[in-house]
């Protein structure tokens, strides 16, 4: 990753700016604009060429705004600002498909949480590109999409500046109207343009889209596996309490259930599996079952499950280069997990693919290369009940998979040291520590919004 992202520090630099949501301030030369912007990536060690493109209602912004921007090589759009967003990301699409990485983008908007965030973190996680914000109002929550660098657009552009610019004229920068689909070379000739009346019928005959089109809605699911993944790595991460064993179903078929379904898809690597639940009231049978075909158990509360499951898919990450494949079976990991996992593919890429009890209602923002109902996952093997009752005549199968306790953050190899651990004083006491701490994390924070309220 490092020697990608040393790559890109020197590569081109596509910068979109939203003129509207980030105007020059009053007092703050128009000039200074296209130096601010290559200074503050100089700060951060990116020396490529930089191109910026302003989007905006060019009818209203005045003739020496643009001459200055102009001067200095900055590109112009006129575009409706109820329309800005969605032309922009329709450049940006267009731009990625010309310039594969490693290459920058930078976005100048107040938008990118209401408007880019679902979709360009979706784009991201395919293709990764190195991706920086400026914004006038900073976003009220977290993105999806990750990125190296945030600026105030304000503070950016009283920054340092890479060189002194010579005003004294223009540069060969295209002014362009979306409307008309017109390029002009000089301001005059473009707001010409943009007062004539030929140009007012274009803007009613000829619309522009005022939504973002989403690219990654067309993506399909299931695909099949693609050389460098095929013999990979896979590691599971399974919540039992949401996507349980089903009821007369074989606890051991599990894994070659969840085996046969990645060698639909052509994956064949090895499969480590672990399985988090609250294992106090998990039947010993099913972990005895699961054990015994090499699936690791994990002990948590309901409330730490989630926590848990990532660190343990974050720590496998890290310790598991690309390419490599990661599943969770769980239904509420688009809610609780889904900004963290697209965060992490855009970081690190890998393979992502997810089971659930029941399909969820929209789209997920994690891109997953396959997705399977939990049910018909172990459809095929269903038949395969339990027909024999605990006797003498069925052999004891010796447990390969370990007994972890998450929340004492220990160990075991055998199952009844296992059993024996969750029913002791000692771990009783931990959980119930934990436990506390956890309602005391959550009314000191309940407290703290109560009080910027």
């Amino acid at each position: 990753m490092s020697g990608k992202n040393d790559a890109a520090k020197t590569g081109k630099i596509a910068v979109w700016w939203d003129m509207k949501d980030c105007p020059v301030p009053e007092g703050i030369d128009d000039h200074r604009v296209r130096p601010s912007i290559e200074g503050a990536f100089k700060e951060q060690g990116y020396s490529g060429p930089v191109s910026i493109t302003a989007y905006g209602d060019q009818k209203q912004t005045p003739e020496h705004v643009l001459r200055a921007l102009s001067s200095t090589g900055v590109a112009v759009v006129h575009i409706g600002s109820e329309s800005t967003c969605a032309v922009m990301y329709l450049d940006m699409v267009k731009w990625r498909e010309d310039n594969p990485p490693p290459a920058t983008m930078m976005i100048i908007t107040n938008q990118m949480l209401d408007v880019f965030n679902w979709d360009l973190a979706r784009l991201q996680q395919r293709t990764s590109y190195n991706i920086f914000l400026a914004y006038s109002i900073r976003p009220v929550a977290a993105l999806f999409v990750y990125t190296r660098k945030e600026w105030l657009w304000e503070k950016l552009l009283h920054g340092t500046t890479s060189t002194s610019v010579d005003t004294a004229g223009e540069l060969s920068t295209v002014f362009h109207c979306e409307f008309c689909s017109l390029d002009c070379q000089s301001v005059k000739s473009f707001k010409k343009h943009l007062s004539t009346k030929k140009h007012a019928i274009e803007e009613v005959l000829n619309p522009q889209p005022t939504q973002l089109i989403s690219v990654t809605k067309r993506w399909g699911k299931n695909y099949a596996a693609t050389p460098e993944y095929a013999t990979a790595k896979i590691h599971v991460s399974w919540d039992m309490s949401e996507c349980p064993i089903p009821d007369g179903y074989d606890a051991r078929r599990v894994r070659p259930s969840l085996e046969g379904a990645f060698k639909e898809l052509g994956y064949s690597g090895p499969v480590s599996i672990t399985a988090f639940g609250d294992h106090k009231q998990t039947p010993e049978r099913h972990l005895h079952a699961l054990s015994s075909t090499g699936i690791d158990v994990a002990h948590a509360l309901p409330e730490f499950i989630y926590s848990r499951m990532f660190d343990d898919l974050k720590q496998w990450r890290d310790n598991n280069p690309t390419p490599t494949t990661m599943m969770i079976i769980s239904d509420g990991a688009e809610i609780l997990l889904g900004g963290c996992l697209a965060r992490l593919k855009q970081l690190k890429k890998y393979n992502l693919f997810w089971a659930y009890s029941f399909r969820p209602w929209k789209m997920s923002v994690m891109l997953t290369s396959a997705e399977w109902l939990w049910d018909s996952l172990l459809a095929e093997t269903k038949r395969h009940v339990l027909r024999k009752c605990s006797g003498s005549s069925e052999s004891v199968v010796e447990s390969t998979g370990m007994f972890y306790c998450k929340m004492c953050f220990s160990k075991r190899k055998r199952l009844d040291k296992f059993v024996k651990h969750l029913s002791s004083k000692k771990h009783i006491s931990e959980e119930e520590e934990r436990m506390f701490s956890r309602e005391q994390a959550v009314e000191e924070s309940c407290l703290v919004e109560v009080e910027k309220l």
